[in-house]
């Protein structure tokens, strides 16, 4: 059992939950005159009222005044619903650029009490240390924030180079830690398929542990590939796009994980298998996977996903379970936390309505934490160390003639292959493209929406630029887009029509240790300062979320106009997602999980 922070376990609680339950004492608070609503038995408990002590769940039933006495505090409900608290079952802290204690102050006004994190992004930049560094800040927090233990860095051993890898005698140790609750995403799949000797190691410490091996099958393969995946021994999935692949994960006895991000649509597709087909939903998932920090402040999180899920056709007491218990059940939590139920902690939401889910009150461990969108409670800080503020050594500086694509010898025209961005979706499309040779440089193409992309090697300082070319964001003009998010290995992506301004763009976030800037005729236009591993802000989510759209606005200036395409720009070096994939070694085949050339052919 992962750690509880400042919340006493069941076991030390129990005599007080049974003497309030039986009315010997008084409960701390009472929730009264609303409508309780059951995950296990998918119903609405009309009238029914709830007895919180000792930050849990005491008595739940239809009158819960024998649990009243001079000192209990009262909540009344006013006739709204009482829903469990929302869990998120797989996301990325760092996607939201913002550090546990900032993420957890974001989504706390919108509902989400639990939140099952994988810091792979952290762990490819500062290895373990840096995957602690997030545990440690996590169990400060009003709300409960297990760890994952990144299992995956390299995510696909031989297609790039991280800041540090990880080995099973990391996974073994962090699995002795109060906040690990299982293994992260195993993204490198061939790995597992194949039997890699290393990849199953950190499995088995895992299952050794008696702790959850999150999966990663990003492949459309459903035959023979997929089946060995599966007995390799993952237990969920949130890479499925189809109906047909939420079916075949559910009938394999995994959990799928039905993901809506800032740029993942993927429940509306499979969500279908419940509203159309009827199957049973127990073994299915809701999350977010990954959520700029725009998307938390404006739109949501988990209350976003469930309201979704809704307006896709699915009941909501059915979409409620698949963010509330069936969450819970898969961890091994189904006894803390999922649902209102005694012994459960008491992690509630006040709503008055089912579909619209305005998230009116929430309480977290028995404590009011946000009260239509204000936040009641304070989100500790760790003091983050002066090493995991200094993670950007491009080892020079960079000039435009590191971004030149140099042609074969003699070439006047080239058939390059190019990275074709899939908007509101992870995978690419390997796209090829006729381009002209000047002086011996291949050009880049706007016109026909192809321009330049690099990765910077920025770990070890040395220099080393890889280039080639991407096609979908529409960029117009002399412009350039770069970052230090750059899933999963967080070198450098360098997007842009200018090779100067790509420069520029590269230098900055080399100067200010990490973030995201947008450059247009040699200018800045837009800045988002990630100092932390050049990953995440310590600052608050509505200063960092104003920076992001000041960014997002700066890129629809350079002509582009898809749905959260940072997204789509942070993911181009995602080498375990097909299609096409830079990396710091090169080009990569994802179909084929090789390195290729970036030419197909001359003329």
């Amino acid at each position: 059992m992962a750690d509880l922070g400042n919340l006493a376990t069941w076991a030390d609680s129990a005599p007080r939950l049974i003497a309030v339950a039986a009315g010997r004492e008084a409960a701390d608070c009472v929730i009264r005159g609303g409508r309780v609503v059951n995950v296990h038995s998918r119903e609405v408990l009309e009238g029914w009222q709830v007895a919180i002590a000792a930050g849990r769940f005491a008595y739940v039933g239809p009158d819960a005044s024998h649990c009243v006495g001079a000192d209990t505090r009262i909540i009344e409900a006013d006739g709204r619903y009482l829903i469990p608290g929302l869990c998120d079952g797989h996301m990325h802290i760092e996607s939201g650029m913002l550090t546990p204690a900032e993420f957890a102050r974001a989504v706390i006004p919108h509902g989400t009490t639990t939140m099952f994190t994988d810091p792979h992004e952290i762990a490819n930049v500062l290895g373990l240390r840096g995957v602690r560094l997030m545990h440690d800040e996590a169990l400060l927090q009003p709300i409960n924030i297990y760890t994952q233990m990144p299992s995956c860095a390299p995510s696909a051993p031989g297609l790039e180079t991280t800041g540090f890898e990880v080995t099973p005698d990391d996974v073994a140790e962090a699995m002795t830690w109060p906040g690990i609750i299982g293994l992260g995403e195993m993204m490198n799949f061939p790995g597992v398929i194949h039997g890699d000797a290393k990849m199953l190691a950190e499995i088995a410490a895992t299952q050794n542990a008696g702790k959850t091996v999150g999966g990663h099958y990003a492949s459309p393969d459903r035959g023979p590939d997929f089946h060995a995946y599966v007995a390799g021994g993952p237990a969920d999935d949130h890479e499925g796009t189809a109906e047909a692949d939420n079916i075949a994960r559910v009938r394999q006895g995994m959990r799928s994980m039905l993901r809506l991000g800032s740029a993942w649509y993927d429940v509306e597709s499979q969500i279908t298998a419940i509203t159309r087909k009827g199957l049973d939903s127990r073994n299915m998932i809701l999350c977010t996977d990954d959520c700029h920090s725009g998307t938390l402040v404006n739109d949501g999180h988990m209350n976003r996903v469930v309201r979704h899920a809704i307006d896709c056709g699915c009941d909501p007491l059915i979409a409620l379970q698949m963010a509330t218990v069936n969450t819970a059940t898969h961890f091994g939590l189904e006894r803390e936390l999922g649902s209102i139920a005694p012994g459960r902690r008491a992690d509630v939401i006040l709503t008055s309505d089912l579909r619209s889910l305005p998230i009116e009150h929430v309480v977290a461990r028995g404590a009011t934490v946000a009260v239509n969108g204000e936040v009641m409670v304070d989100c500790p800080h760790l003091d983050w160390p002066a090493d995991a503020r200094a993670t950007v050594h491009l080892g020079k500086t960079l000039t435009a003639d590191d971004f030149i694509v140099s042609a074969p010898e003699g070439a006047n025209r080239v058939k390059a292959r190019v990275i074709g961005v899939v908007e509101n979706q992870a995978p690419t499309k390997a796209l090829t493209a006729d381009l002209d040779v000047a002086d011996g440089k291949v050009q880049g193409d706007p016109t026909n929406d192809v321009c330049q992309i690099a990765l910077v090697e920025r770990h070890r300082g040395t220099g080393k630029v890889t280039n080639g070319f991407v096609s979908g964001f529409g960029y117009t003009g002399r412009m350039a887009m770069a970052s230090t998010v750059a899933h999963d290995s967080h070198h450098m992506i360098v997007v842009g029509t200018s090779r100067e301004d790509m420069a520029l763009a590269a230098n900055r976030l080399g100067e200010i240790g990490g973030g995201v800037t947008v450059w247009r005729d040699g200018k800045e236009l837009a800045l988002v300062e990630l100092p932390i591993a050049g990953l995440m802000s310590d600052d608050h989510a509505p200063t960092v979320a104003a920076k992001a759209q000041g960014m997002v606005e700066a890129m629809q200036a350079c002509g582009c106009g898809l749905n959260n395409a940072y997204m789509q720009h942070s993911l181009l070096a995602l080498v375990v997602i097909p299609e096409l994939r830079i990396s710091d070694l090169g080009l990569v085949d994802v179909t084929k999980f090789e390195i290729t050339d970036l030419f197909e052919a001359a003329t």
